[in-house]
């Protein structure tokens, strides 16, 4: 069987890599593999947040693959021969005020009924734990099975683990889409046609906006924006660490090279993907604030990207109305989470044409333009 997945983040690369475990001939093409929001996303892995709540099944699926990163990072670095960036090093959640508090405690209850392990902190054991976070929190918890991935570094062991697969990586455009043939085909910026059996489509908030595609047979994924920036200095954090106060958030992830990730910027600002000196100056003062010592760091880099929206906020998997057509899309925030879960479900999809259970739920088909066509 011939594939082509048209998108080169985590997602596309993860799914390529897992068709072609199963035997498929399987194509990426993207002229920037990684460059979007998997480049930039900080990569936490927290086993819940308040985007699950009153979501069961979405829950139950990040659950799935949280439970699946481990041997998945494991296996990924063996085939890869290099790094993959995951660190179980723990998310250690501090709230500094009583709201923030409110907001650990519906965590606390998502963590019970999920049966994740955490501890609850005092004050005290925050300084503890990590003695140079700022000193008057309210509360904490401690997720010690938890952590975070460097997508940068996953997209590379990916797209090496593709290679030894014998997945191919074509760096170009996807500039036309070709369903008016008997196989669906993509032709690419230069001129070239590729065929294949089955089509996966994976780009992100531009994934509705590929060139041939028919009307209604793609929802339309919304951008949402999102900043990064990166800090470097002699004050080592020991957990992925998220803090609230004052109605706002900043998640700080250690990389293994000790560069620090720091995140929460959320915008619904179109297509615009440059780095604003407002969201720099945002980041900063939030970092600062629960981080004294970050004033004293290198700043080494600021990036922006944009995490694709579906209608329903939650992931688009598998077929559409064309059995050969498939979305791999709409995961948002939580992309880099799902990526072991959606290579699984995306993969048995493309070789059987369904999904597996735990995934039905995200099937394109919720959205009435997309379902099959019964055969």
């Amino acid at each position: 069987m011939r594939v082509i997945i048209v998108g080169g983040g985590v997602i596309g690369l993860a799914t390529a890599w897992r068709c072609a475990q199963r035997g498929t001939d399987v194509t990426v093409i993207d002229p920037e593999p990684g460059t979007k929001a998997s480049g930039v996303a900080a990569g936490l892995l927290p086993p819940s947040g308040d985007m699950l709540l009153g979501r069961p099944e979405f829950a139950r699926l990040v659950l799935h693959s949280r439970a699946l990163y481990p041997s998945f990072a494991a296996e990924l670095a063996r085939a890869a021969g290099t790094p993959v960036g995951y660190l179980r090093n723990g998310i250690l959640d501090v709230a500094y005020d009583a709201r923030a508090a409110e907001g650990l405690d519906r965590l606390r209850k998502m963590a019970d009924d999920a049966g994740v392990r955490h501890e609850m902190l005092t004050p005290d054991d925050c300084r503890r734990l990590e003695p140079h976070l700022a000193g008057e929190a309210h509360a904490g918890m401690l997720s010690p099975d938890d952590g975070s991935v460097d997508p940068r570094t996953l997209t590379r062991a990916l797209t090496a683990a593709l290679r030894h697969a014998g997945g191919r990586l074509v760096r170009e455009r996807a500039a036309e889409l070709l369903l008016d043939t008997g196989t669906p085909g993509v032709r690419l910026g230069e001129g070239t046609v590729l065929h294949a059996d089955r089509l996966v489509l994976a780009a992100g908030p531009w994934t509705h906006l590929l060139p041939g595609l028919p009307e209604g047979l793609v929802p339309e994924i919304k951008p949402y924006k999102g900043q990064v920036i990166r800090l470097r200095g002699d004050t080592p954090l020991h957990h992925t660490v998220r803090c609230g106060y004052e109605d706002r958030a900043v998640y700080i992830a250690p990389r293994a090279d000790g560069e620090l990730a720091v995140g929460a910027t959320y915008e619904d600002a179109g297509y615009d993907e440059q780095v604003r000196a407002e969201g720099v100056a945002d980041l900063l003062e939030r970092v600062r604030r629960v981080l004294p010592a970050a004033s004293r760091m290198h700043f080494t880099g600021a990036a922006a990207a944009l995490r694709p929206g579906s209608p329903d906020g939650q992931p688009i998997l598998g077929p559409t109305s064309r059995e050969d057509v498939l979305l791999a899309t709409g995961h948002h925030r939580v992309g880099v989470q799902l990526t072991p879960a959606t290579a699984e479900a995306m993969a048995e999809a493309v070789v059987t044409g369904r999904l597996p259970d735990i995934a039905r739920p995200f099937g394109a088909d919720r959205f009435a333009d997309t379902a099959p066509t019964p055969v």
